[in-house]
């Protein structure tokens, strides 16, 4: 815990039990009192991909200690505000959880209503997001050229099984697979040009993936629109990516999916994408742990 201008600032890392592991955020959960300078400043101060600020909605019809409590959550990168961050969601749950307790929560984003529901499963806590309607499109092909040109990755080093789209389930993500787990791997990239990209394609990260199994991938994903090389483990492109999967039809109407992250930076973190069949959002689900200041 630390202290900005006497606005408490807790940090969890979420996706991973391990404080080392998963993505780190700061969170806020009391942020009526900063304006968007504020906020932006507490973000770029602490450094992490992205740091959530909660204020408490009330409102009329709550019927008591069993409704899902219900707040206004907003998301800052260092550089600038994002409309949708799911491991600050995740982080954010799991502390008001500690607070307050397991239960059902809703969250008021930029982007949509995103539920959430925390679970205690043995002595561990893990939250469960719910996204927003999700949507899949294609990319133009000149523009492709440019994230691979940008990436470095000549075109035979796609997985032709898994096509290059841009998902939406909150944020958008450019999705493209690797076809080996040395390309996945070996990540080193143009930061100003992959950036000017994503500015003009509204993207918030690169989804890069590998499948390692049916129902098992790898993935990175750069974040230079939010002023860091690459983010840890990112919820938000998992939930977009399960809408990809789907749109395609690589996986059943009903699935499971585990998303491994973060291994190439020495963050290891754990991502469960699940799809139900006649429901078009996307769950995604993880533990976290509160890292000590």
């Amino acid at each position: 815990m630390s202290q900005n201008s006497g606005t408490e600032i807790l940090r969890y890392t979420a996706f991973s039990a391990d404080p080392e592991g998963g993505n780190p955020a700061g969170v806020v959960l009391d942020a009526s009192g900063l304006d968007d300078a504020a906020m932006l400043a507490v973000a770029a101060e602490l450094g992490y991909s992205e740091s959530a600020f909660l204020t408490e909605r009330d409102e009329p019809g709550d019927e008591g200690p069993s409704a899902a409590r219900e707040y206004t959550i907003r998301y800052f990168s260092p550089k600038a505000e994002v409309p949708f961050c799911g491991h600050a969601t995740v982080a954010t749950a799991l502390a008001l959880a500690e607070r307050d307790g397991p239960g059902d929560l809703v969250f008021s984003t930029p982007a949509g209503t995103v539920p959430v529901t925390v679970t205690q499963e043995g002595g561990e806590l893990r939250a469960t997001l719910t996204s927003v309607e999700p949507d899949v499109m294609d990319i133009a092909p000149d523009d492709l050229a440019e994230a691979l040109a940008a990436l470095d990755w000549p075109a035979s080093d796609l997985d032709p099984a898994l096509p290059p789209r841009i998902a939406f389930a909150g944020a958008r993500h450019l999705v493209l697979a690797a076809a080996t787990r040395e390309r996945l791997a070996d990540l080193g990239y143009d930061f100003a040009r992959l950036e000017a990209l994503m500015h003009r394609l509204d993207l918030t990260t690169l989804q890069l993936v590998w499948r390692a199994a049916p129902d098992v991938f790898h993935v990175r994903d750069p974040f230079p629109v939010g002023g860091v090389v690459e983010d840890p483990a990112t919820g938000a492109a998992a939930a977009a990516f399960g809408a990809y999967v789907r749109a395609l039809g690589l996986v059943p109407d009903t699935a499971v999916l585990t998303l491994h992250q973060g291994e190439d930076m020495g963050r290891p973190g754990t991502l469960t994408v699940e799809l139900r069949a006649g429901d078009a959002r996307v769950r995604v689900s993880g533990t976290g742990t509160r890292i000590e200041a």
